[in-house]
Protein backbone atom coordinates (compact mmCIF):
# COMPACT_ATOMS: atom_id res chain seq x y z
CA UNK A 1 0.00 0.00 0.00
CA UNK A 2 1.16 3.40 -1.16
CA UNK A 3 2.37 6.22 1.88
CA UNK A 4 -0.02 9.05 2.20
CA UNK A 5 1.68 11.87 1.51
CA UNK A 6 -1.64 14.16 0.84
CA UNK A 7 -5.35 15.03 1.19
CA UNK A 8 -5.98 14.02 -2.08
CA UNK A 9 -4.12 10.60 -1.94
CA UNK A 10 -6.23 10.42 1.09
CA UNK A 11 -9.19 11.31 -1.12
CA UNK A 12 -8.12 8.94 -3.39
CA UNK A 13 -7.89 6.03 -1.62
CA UNK A 14 -11.41 6.81 -0.09
CA UNK A 15 -13.20 6.49 -3.42
CA UNK A 16 -11.41 3.63 -4.77
CA UNK A 17 -12.60 1.94 -1.19
CA UNK A 18 -15.76 3.30 -1.36
CA UNK A 19 -16.45 1.58 -5.77
CA UNK A 20 -15.07 -1.43 -4.23
CA UNK A 21 -17.74 -1.80 -1.85
CA UNK A 22 -20.09 -0.90 -4.09
CA UNK A 23 -19.21 -3.15 -6.64
CA UNK A 24 -19.34 -5.93 -3.63
CA UNK A 25 -22.88 -5.06 -2.46
CA UNK A 26 -24.48 -5.20 -6.21
CA UNK A 27 -22.84 -8.51 -7.49
CA UNK A 28 -24.65 -11.19 -7.00
CA UNK A 29 -27.97 -9.56 -6.20
CA UNK A 30 -29.15 -12.61 -7.76
CA UNK A 31 -28.27 -16.06 -7.00
CA UNK A 32 -29.47 -18.73 -9.20
CA UNK A 33 -28.35 -22.83 -7.01
CA UNK A 34 -28.62 -25.34 -9.35
CA UNK A 35 -29.14 -28.78 -7.40
CA UNK A 36 -26.20 -30.96 -8.29
CA UNK A 37 -26.19 -34.33 -6.34
CA UNK A 38 -26.24 -37.86 -7.51
CA UNK A 39 -29.96 -37.73 -8.01
CA UNK A 40 -30.06 -34.53 -9.89
CA UNK A 41 -27.54 -34.89 -12.23
CA UNK A 42 -29.03 -38.29 -13.32
CA UNK A 43 -32.33 -35.86 -13.59
CA UNK A 44 -30.41 -33.89 -16.32
CA UNK A 45 -29.10 -31.02 -13.81
CA UNK A 46 -26.04 -30.75 -16.08
CA UNK A 47 -28.01 -29.43 -19.15
CA UNK A 48 -30.08 -27.59 -16.59
CA UNK A 49 -26.97 -25.57 -15.52
CA UNK A 50 -25.81 -25.68 -19.39
CA UNK A 51 -28.90 -23.77 -20.03
CA UNK A 52 -28.84 -20.94 -17.36
CA UNK A 53 -25.10 -20.26 -18.45
CA UNK A 54 -26.24 -19.82 -21.86
CA UNK A 55 -29.19 -17.87 -21.28
CA UNK A 56 -27.02 -15.24 -19.18
CA UNK A 57 -24.41 -15.32 -21.72
CA UNK A 58 -26.69 -14.96 -25.06
CA UNK A 59 -28.63 -12.43 -23.18
CA UNK A 60 -25.58 -10.50 -21.31
CA UNK A 61 -26.63 -10.14 -18.08
CA UNK A 62 -24.87 -9.58 -15.22
CA UNK A 63 -24.82 -9.69 -11.56
CA UNK A 64 -26.00 -12.97 -11.27
CA UNK A 65 -24.16 -15.33 -9.15
CA UNK A 66 -24.84 -19.00 -10.49
CA UNK A 67 -23.56 -21.69 -7.98
CA UNK A 68 -24.27 -25.38 -7.79
CA UNK A 69 -25.37 -26.85 -4.15
CA UNK A 70 -25.58 -30.98 -3.35
CA UNK A 71 -28.40 -33.10 -2.78
CA UNK A 72 -31.77 -30.71 -2.67
CA UNK A 73 -33.98 -33.08 -0.97
CA UNK A 74 -36.74 -33.45 -3.91
CA UNK A 75 -36.15 -36.14 -5.40
CA UNK A 76 -39.05 -36.48 -7.56
CA UNK A 77 -38.61 -32.85 -8.73
CA UNK A 78 -34.82 -33.08 -10.16
CA UNK A 79 -33.13 -31.47 -11.41
CA UNK A 80 -33.92 -28.46 -8.45
CA UNK A 81 -33.35 -24.38 -9.28
CA UNK A 82 -33.63 -22.02 -6.58
CA UNK A 83 -33.66 -18.25 -7.24
CA UNK A 84 -32.91 -15.66 -4.43
CA UNK A 85 -33.36 -11.79 -5.96
CA UNK A 86 -31.73 -9.58 -3.52
CA UNK A 87 -33.27 -10.12 0.02
CA UNK A 88 -36.74 -12.00 -1.31
CA UNK A 89 -37.08 -15.20 -0.07
CA UNK A 90 -36.15 -18.18 -2.02
CA UNK A 91 -38.16 -19.89 -4.55
CA UNK A 92 -37.46 -23.19 -5.61
CA UNK A 93 -38.50 -24.73 -8.95
CA UNK A 94 -38.76 -28.64 -9.60
CA UNK A 95 -38.72 -30.56 -13.21
CA UNK A 96 -36.11 -27.60 -14.76
CA UNK A 97 -35.44 -28.56 -18.09
CA UNK A 98 -34.60 -26.10 -20.49
CA UNK A 99 -37.88 -25.16 -21.50
CA UNK A 100 -38.37 -24.27 -18.08
CA UNK A 101 -34.86 -22.79 -18.09
CA UNK A 102 -36.00 -20.24 -20.48
CA UNK A 103 -39.08 -19.45 -18.81
CA UNK A 104 -37.77 -18.85 -15.27
CA UNK A 105 -35.18 -16.92 -16.53
CA UNK A 106 -37.14 -14.52 -18.98
CA UNK A 107 -40.09 -14.62 -16.22
CA UNK A 108 -38.66 -14.75 -12.90
CA UNK A 109 -34.92 -13.72 -13.16
CA UNK A 110 -35.62 -10.46 -15.70
CA UNK A 111 -39.32 -10.06 -15.27
CA UNK A 112 -39.19 -10.48 -11.47
CA UNK A 113 -42.61 -12.70 -12.04
CA UNK A 114 -42.63 -16.11 -10.19
CA UNK A 115 -43.41 -18.89 -12.61
CA UNK A 116 -46.12 -20.50 -10.02
CA UNK A 117 -46.61 -23.63 -12.29
CA UNK A 118 -42.80 -24.52 -11.50
CA UNK A 119 -42.69 -24.00 -7.86
CA UNK A 120 -41.63 -26.39 -4.77
CA UNK A 121 -43.87 -25.74 -2.11
CA UNK A 122 -41.68 -26.70 1.04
Amino acid sequence: MDKIKSLEDLKRIREEALKQKSAKSTAGQIQIIVGMGTVGIAAGARETMKAILDFIEKEKLTDIVVRQTGYAKWDSFEPIVQVVIGDQPMVTYGKVNSDAVTRIMESHVVGGKIVDDLVIED
